[in-house]
């Protein structure tokens, strides 16, 4: 059992350590159901689920049931510590609410049936469209929390036997800007860094991540770090004040939607003060003179005048991460669901770019992935991109996929980019696509402006196959729901943000007749009796292993090259880094150490694209740019947001996350410990925002946008002026139709990688009734920390410190150690 409340202390005790040493063991371990661990019968080998960190971890099973959790103290990613999703969200695989046999609707209402009669259903409507229409009345909309393996035989399926190029995940909403800012300035998909840089760095800089919440276990290795002997600087970027903020010795808390502004800002500094490592720039890039000449004019008045941070900050954040001996960075959704996402991440990439702080320890970033298994997803091909990074730009490329899969390169569509997650929604709308299968996700909450994705969900025309564990609020607008085995209930292989590949195991049956993904997967192909070119059924495997090793195939000589990996290596001790191969037996720590990167016109996954337009860059464009596969800095000017605040609507709003709650609570709002910590959904304000409109703590406002309204409790925190915060969570399964804050968001997305831009929206916030000094149903450990110290210490969190962060004269200050 834990030795204290892990939801009123998320990431559990410190364990110090110093610059270089190895990160001390913690082994976190919790049984429910009354059980001890003397009456586990076995403890089975997999990890999370709930997040992108990739905790190993080992399933508590008794009598057939899954009783508990523990950390794998041998795992190279969290040394045995678990975060409070790994620790108690596994109790949603119990509930009684889970889907048990398929549901088809008949006269408007879903009804019970047997797998034949659903899998009929579709496989009759896949012909009928196949027949009158051609591949392109289909699309597919998946999950970032499957299998490797699924994954795979999803894109196999759509891209290969179907012919589809409609086919996209929620990852989309996530981290698609993370591998479009990969493939803008290294050629390829791929991490650089790696979660151990954390271990020797001197500068830690956060653009846009709140760690803490997100990423719990890896926050707990910083949080050691800072607790031993020389620790690292911390630079946070961020208009709220997380506990990352909290922790850092500057916190920049710029106005949503100006992040290449604050970029743009900082590099002009770097140039200036020539901190520069010109060797490096010199022999391993180009664009240099084409970003030096964009930040030019760009110094940090320029940029204060426009985020709303001050000059002297962003100064002061140059000079830290100038003089940084070793940097390490992290992106995540602040940069990605905001305007310019891309262009801004690709300035991170820029300033590692610039110092030459890549593939050494210390030195090197991650682009971060929001979900567990979102890197998977982008590898298979299952989100937009072309299996194992490959391009679908290049004819040889598609040719090699298909020598790989035994079918005609013609039946790999690659006559128009493939299909992003909005477009396809827009394409369903006008009546194009005619048939989406949507597995283990819930765009019903997930995606914005709801009112307008519903309409779609419920047109007559739109034959809709849901395949989930629950019956989620996109299930309930099903033709059919097939229900699907999770986590624990099937095996499969998944990769976390830093290219560490775990296996998961199964080990408990799914409930009633619910199937693996991969399972009902393949049962979909042999029912429409797919055929390579041999006539030999496709695809080609059967299962889970099978599936893997011929995955492995697919990514020989490729970056994310998974060769030299077996289940049976994967078995007993830590998860392995790819590539792994021949070259590499133990995986690979860190890219791009020898300065050669997978940029070559032949190889490449991307040609490129406009920052600001997100044109595309022809490939002869390309070759003539970088014919010998250096990395790119690639400038970008700053451009306002589409919608700002201003009017009627004079603030800025912004969605995202809260620790204890996943995407749309389908499992944490199912597990007790995490729903009572953030059972309800809130609103962020500043404490001179409320006070000059009257709101005070837990009182009832009603927060609306040009498209929708929410009714929600306010928290008066820490967060900026002018700006709103909404965790993105709450749906309808549990509660009423005024608390989704993806009824306001606004249906725009990031021109190079198609992502939403939840995070730049224009609202307004109005008091509807006193809270009578009942406090918000926020957390208190986390960055919806309240102002006033009397709010009383709840099982969500602890005591705030009052004033703690204060906004005068036109700066946001911000504490430092």
């Amino acid at each position: 059992m834990p030795s204290k409340d892990r939801i009123a202390e998320p990431w559990g005790t410190r364990t110090p350590y110093g610059p270089g040493e190895e990160w001390p063991t913690r082994v976190d371990t919790y049984l429910g159901d009354g059980s001890s661990p003397d009456q586990v019968d076995a403890w089975v080998q997999s990890a999370s689920i709930l997040h992108s960190n990739g905790d190993a971890l080992d399933i508590a099973v008794r009598e057939g049931r899954i009783v508990g959790v523990r950390g794998r103290a041998e795992d190279r990613v969290n040394r045995g510590r678990l975060d409070p999703k790994d620790l108690f969200g596994w109790q949603a695989n119990n509930s009684r609410e889970r889907l048990t046999r398929p549901l088809v609707r008949e006269n408007g209402e879903l009804v019970e049936t047997d797998w034949d009669t659903a899998m009929e259903r579709v496989v009759r409507r896949s012909k009928e469209l196949l027949d009158e229409q051609g591949a392109s009345a289909i699309g597919f909309y998946t999950s970032g929390q499957l299998f490797l393996e699924e994954y795979y035989t999803l894109a196999a399926v759509g891209h290969g036997a179907i012919g589809t190029n409609h086919m996209d995940g929620n990852t989309r909403l996530c981290t698609a800007t993370a591998a479009a800012a990969l493939k803008e300035s290294f050629g390829c998909d791929g991490q650089p860094g790696s979660y151990a840089d954390i271990d020797h760095a001197d500068v830690l800089a956060l653009y846009g991540h709140n760690m803490a919440e997100t990423q719990t276990v890896l926050w707990a290795r910083v949080l050691d770090r800072l607790a031993g002997p020389e620790p690292p600087r911390v630079l946070c970027v961020d208009p709220r004040a997380t506990p990352v903020a909290r922790a850092a010795d500057l916190h920049l808390a710029p106005l949503p939607g100006t992040n290449v502004a604050l970029m743009n800002g900082i590099l002009h500094e770097l140039i200036r003060r020539d901190m520069v490592d010109h060797e490096y720039v010199e022999s391993h890039t180009v664009g240099y003179e084409e970003l030096a000449r964009q930040v030019r004019d760009h110094p940090p008045e320029t940029a204060a005048e426009i985020c709303g941070v001050p000059a002297a900050r962003i100064r002061e954040a140059a000079e830290m991460l100038g003089s940084a001996e070793r940097l390490f960075s992290t992106v995540l959704q602040g940069f990605y669901q905001s305007h310019q996402a891309t262009a801004a991440a690709v300035q991170v990439n820029n300033v590692h770019l610039l110092r030459g702080m890549l593939g050494r320890p210390g030195a090197g970033l991650l682009q971060m992935n929001g979900q567990p298994t979102a890197e998977n997803t982008r590898e298979c091909g299952a989100d937009g991109d072309l299996t194992a990074f490959r391009n679908w730009n290049n004819d040889e490329h598609i040719t090699d996929l298909a020598a790989v899969w035994n079918i005609d390169h013609m039946r790999i569509p690659h006559y128009t980019p493939p299909t992003h997650a909005m477009q396809i929604f827009r394409y369903a709308e006008k009546g194009s696509i005619r048939f989406l299968w949507i597995s283990g996700t819930n765009p019903a909450v997930s995606l914005p402006e709801l009112a307008r994705i519903r309409s779609v969900l419920e047109k007559e025309s739109l034959f809709l196959v849901v395949q989930d564990l629950f019956l989620t609020e996109t299930a309930e607008l099903a033709d059919v729901v097939l229900p699907a085995a999770t986590w624990g209930e099937k095996t499969g292989t998944f990769t976390n943000s830093d290219r560490t590949v775990h296996l998961s195991e199964k080990a408990v049956e799914p409930p009633g007749e619910a199937r693996p993904d991969l399972d009902i997967f393949l049962d979909y192909a042999r029912r429409m009796d797919f055929r390579d070119k041999d006539g030999n059924p496709f695809p080609q495997w059967h299962d889970p292993e099978s599936a893997f090793e011929a995955w492995k195939r697919a990514t020989e000589g490729r970056p994310c090259d998974y060769t030299g990996i077996t289940y049976d290596r994967l078995r007993g001790g830590s998860g392995i880094q790819w590539p792994c191969n021949e070259d590499r037996p133990e995986g690979t720590e860190r890219l791009y150490g020898d300065g050669r990167f997978w940029a070559a016109p032949d190889v490449c996954e991307s040609y490129g694209r406009d920052l600001v337009t997100g044109a595309p860059m022809e490939e002869v464009e390309y070759r003539a740019m970088n014919p010998e596969g250096k990395a790119i800095l690639r400038a970008a000017e700053y451009l306002p947001p589409h919608e700002e605040p201003g009017g009627d609507y004079p603030f800025a709003l912004t969605t995202g996350r809260t620790l204890y709650q996943f995407h749309t609570r389908t499992k944490t709002g199912r597990a007790p410990q995490l729903n009572e910590a953030a059972p309800e959904v809130w609103v962020e304000v500043s404490g001179s925002d409320a006070e000059e409109l009257g709101i005070g703590e837990g009182d009832l406002v009603e927060v609306a946008s040009p498209r929708g309204v929410v009714h929600a409790r306010a928290r008066i925190c820490g967060i900026r002026p002018g700006v709103l915060f909404l965790p993105f969570h709450y749906g309808y399964w549990d509660g009423g139709h005024d608390r989704a804050a993806n009824e306001m968001t606004v249906n725009d997305w990031d021109p190079v990688s198609k992502q939403p831009l939840f995070k730049t929206a224009a609202a307004r916030i109005r008091l509807l009734e006193a809270g009578g000094g009942t406090p918000a149903p926020a957390p208190t450990t986390t960055a919806s920390r309240p102002l006033d110290a009397r709010v009383p210490r709840t099982r969500g969190g602890v005591r705030a410190e009052a004033g703690e962060h204060i906004a005068g004269g036109g700066e946001w200050e911000s504490r430092s150690r």
